[in-house]
């Protein structure tokens, strides 16, 4: 894997139906989340980005859900840049609980577009930085 970055969250009420079950698109949104932190570790904050005239914009996305998640439950999601082109970055997620039981596995592919929302070319340098092996 190209790099890869967790974070841990709590499943808030919110995100649940009446039975207490987490509903399967909040997954989406704790990916997201996922790929925000990533860029941030690697020193590039999505706002930044936008600032910049780039906009990366999700093309595709999949997920398997595995097991439900429900309510105060802790749930960690590993996120890898799996591949990175010039104008396309794909990611891969892994959700599980406080007990490392797999609960959901995604990816999503995202395209990278200018202000005039054409596909273009992410610069040379900001490529070297989302490749750059991970730090220990």
């Amino acid at each position: 894997m190209a790099c890869e970055r967790c974070f841990t969250l709590t499943v808030r009420y919110a995100e649940t139906d009446a039975q207490g079950v987490v509903h399967h698109a909040n997954y989406l949104t704790w990916f997201e989340e996922g790929r925000s932190e990533l860029l941030r570790q690697k020193g590039m904050h999505y706002s930044d980005i936008e600032r910049a005239g780039f906009f990366v914009v999700v093309a595709h996305a999949a997920i398997n859900y595995r097991a439900p998640a429900f309510y105060e439950d802790r749930v960690t999601v590993t996120t890898s840049l799996e591949k990175i082109h010039r104008r396309i970055l794909e990611f891969a997620y892994r959700a599980v609980n406080q007990d490392g039981m797999l609960l959901a596995e995604g990816r999503t592919v995202h395209v990278v577009i200018g202000k005039d929302r054409r596909p273009t070319s992410l610069p040379p340098e900001w490529m070297e930085r989302l490749s750059a092996p991970e730090e220990g």
